[in-house]
């Protein structure tokens, strides 16, 4: 095996798949990344076994040649070390050549590393997916559901199932929802083609972070295909796999309440900022809870305590209030965490009662919805 490839293209690709490779790994190949070429071009895959990225750098793009293909082949280099060697070259032309057995040589400007590699046929095979299956959804659109639900999976594995999001197909749309039972951030949205044979699946919550870093910010489409086991993402020269978590997501319909008695109209952006604040002292006070409180003529007020500190309060004037006047504690990190969900659009949030679950969702429609649990205080 051997070929030439521009470095800053190489880079491109390694700094993708790097972020499937784990250093914890109980299988010693997997701290490898695997090298295929190609007369069309190379593949660099990692894994961890959770999740498997490969990317794709051709020959030839836009008209400029980006490898020069000598002989084709395939070899497992280790990962970190490989990153760092390229990242550290001197100049942009780089050559890959694989001697006698598994030693390669990286060659560029007068700097010559010689690694021992690995044999490419002991890496796990890429898993084999239908795309019969399979739609599609705008990378900017993708970055954002993922942005507006993850941050609510479970961190503790006491229920493994939580630590992931679950994606649900029911009429036409794609529902996601993520809680880590003291809170749910759901986004629902209309898409095409969806499929039917598999309905539901939940993704780690790591995967998605993973993938979301991935993703660039742009309306080009990322073919998505879910199976009982895998999903797969694929966009322009990346594949993403993940395993998905098994066992049941709980059915969370039922959590999200109907009935309300207060209802608030309130400047998002105003009332996170305002928690902000507020959470300055509660951050102290190692729980970290704020007191929302409505008062009359459309004023609510924030306010936190500390015994050792002291205490915060803080008036709002909101657009609109309807129902009972409210005494509430919430966490204020989950409170934040939910408005910058909904990012700086009027919120609604309706209360059930000073102990039941709240909703808050854009005034505008109820694509994003988040549930918090609030805090016995009173």
């Amino acid at each position: 095996m051997k070929f030439d490839i521009i470095r800053e293209h190489l880079l491109a690709g390694l700094n993708d798949v790097m972020k499937a490779v784990s250093s914890k790994t109980t299988t010693p190949i997997l701290t490898g990344i695997k090298l295929d070429v190609t007369n069309e071009g190379l593949h660099l895959t990692g894994s961890d076994a959770d999740i498997t990225i490969q990317t794709f750098i051709p020959v030839e793009e836009d008209g400029k040649q980006l490898i020069n293909v000598t002989t084709t082949g395939s070899i497992v280099l280790q990962a970190r070390m490989f990153n760092e060697i390229v990242r550290k070259l001197p100049t942009n032309e780089v050559e890959i050549e694989v001697s006698n057995g598994f030693a390669t040589n990286i060659r560029s400007g007068k700097s010559e590393f010689h690694l021992i590699g690995q044999d490419s046929s002991e890496y796990p095979l890429l898993p084999e997916l239908s795309a019969d299956q399979q739609f599609s959804i705008p990378a900017d659109l993708l970055k954002s559901i993922i942005r507006e639900t993850v941050f609510a999976v479970a961190t503790s594995e006491s229920r493994p199932v939580l630590t992931g999001v679950n994606w649900h197909i029911h009429n036409d749309e794609l529902i996601c929802v993520a809680t880590d039972s003291h809170r749910l951030a759901r986004r629902k949205v209309k898409l095409e083609q969806l499929p039917t044979e598999v309905n539901s699946v939940v993704i780690p919550g790591k995967s998605l972070n993973e993938l979301n870093k991935i993703l660039e910010d742009s309306t080009n489409p990322v073919q998505i295909v879910m199976t009982s086991q895998q999903v797969l993402f694929k966009t322009e020269g990346v594949l993403f796999f993940s395993r998905l978590l098994e066992g049941n997501y709980p059915d969370t319909s039922r959590l999200i309440p109907t009935d309300f008695k207060t209802s608030v109209t309130i400047d998002g952006k105003a009332l996170l900022q305002a928690i902000d604040r507020a959470s300055l002292l509660a951050r102290e006070d190692r729980n970290n809870v704020v007191r929302f409180e409505t008062i009359e003529n459309n004023v609510v007020e924030i306010s936190s305590n500390s015994p050792e500190i002291g205490k915060v309060e803080e008036e709002i004037t909101v657009s609109n209030m309807e129902g009972e006047g409210l005494k509430i504690s919430f966490s204020a990190k989950y409170m934040m965490e939910a408005l910058k969900a909904i990012e700086g659009q009027e919120v609604v949030i309706q209360f059930a009662g000073a102990m039941r679950p709240f909703i808050i969702r854009s005034i505008h429609d109820d694509a994003i919805l988040q549930l918090i649990l609030p805090v016995r205080t009173y």
